[in-house]
């Protein structure tokens, strides 16, 4: 079903949901709100290729034709206006979500798909300020996208059985195994499930009942995770997952996903986990 994707937003996540289409033969147009932000995006997707080819995953061939299928634009017309499906990537904040549905709802062709890979934030919220919820979808795609198999479809109040199948067809495409939250809960089932371990990790280390290494070292031996709850959080974003912490509380007044305090304390002096170097493990 390959055809053309407009993804919004040039971060880790958007830069790797545009190299997998890409590579999976889709036209795909990568927008940001500033070429230094688009250009960062495209340099991403470079190194990741680059990184598979040395690997011998895929071509110098295979590179070069994923590369040449990626356009970029800090026009947010430009990119969705012909586009079949959109993916949109940005800061998980409903508002600015939501500025960016309302200009989609605007300017994409009738039968366009509005898919919005946030993690926490109910599907019905975002579709609400279009004129076509029927059409928005949730693709909650995993980081680093060329190398997370899952694909977390959600369906809003709203959203149609045509939208969904299309969305399914779109992400399984491009090498996705997908999964389908039939009903639009803040955090869904997998932000849902990591943040309320997060919250606890956090919790107990912030007691002082257990290090940082200790607790993640039980959840691997213990429960055979490949990765603890607090490399997790580092890995993702500390205040990524704070942030999703903070949205499925006020969705949901579930007091067990109050962000603790030393969470919002290390958002506030910027240590967020890999991307700042330091969260609660460092990152040379």
């Amino acid at each position: 079903m390959t055809g053309r994707l407009a993804v919004v937003g040039a971060g880790l996540m958007g830069s790797g949901i545009a190299q997998v289409a890409a590579q999976a033969g889709w036209q795909v147009t990568l927008r940001d709100l500033t070429p230094e932000a688009v250009d960062r995006g495209l340099a991403t997707v470079r190194t990741s290729l680059d990184r598979f080819v040395a690997k011998n995953r895929i071509t110098a061939d295979d590179a070069a034709g994923a590369l040449s299928r990626i356009t970029v634009t800090t026009d947010l017309a430009e990119a969705a206006t012909d586009a079949d499906i959109v993916v949109e990537a940005v800061f998980e904040r409903l508002e600015i979500k939501q500025d960016v549905f309302r200009t989609l709802d605007e300017v994409c062709k009738p039968g366009a798909v509005l898919a919005t890979n946030t993690s926490a934030i109910p599907i019905t919220q975002i579709a609400a300020v279009t004129t076509r919820p029927e059409s928005v979808v949730g693709t909650h795609f995993f980081s680093p996208v060329p190398m997370m198999a899952l694909c977390e479809l959600v369906r809003g109040h709203r959203t149609s059985d045509a939208t969904l199948a299309t969305a399914r067809a779109f992400a399984e495409e491009i090498g996705k195994t997908c999964i389908v939250v039939e009903r639009d809960i803040a955090g869904f089932v997998t932000t849902r499930l990591i943040t309320a371990l997060v919250v606890e990790a956090v919790k107990l280390v912030e007691s002082g009942v257990v290090s940082p290494e200790d607790l993640d070292t039980a959840c691997r031996l213990g429960f055979g995770h490949a990765m603890g709850p607090l490399a997790t959080a580092d890995l993702t974003g500390v205040d990524v997952l704070l942030h999703a912490a903070r949205n499925i509380h006020t969705d949901s007044g579930d007091p067990k996903f109050f962000p603790p305090e030393l969470m919002q304390r290390m958002v506030v002096a910027g240590e967020l986990g890999r991307k700042t170097g330091k969260g609660f493990y460092s990152h040379p």
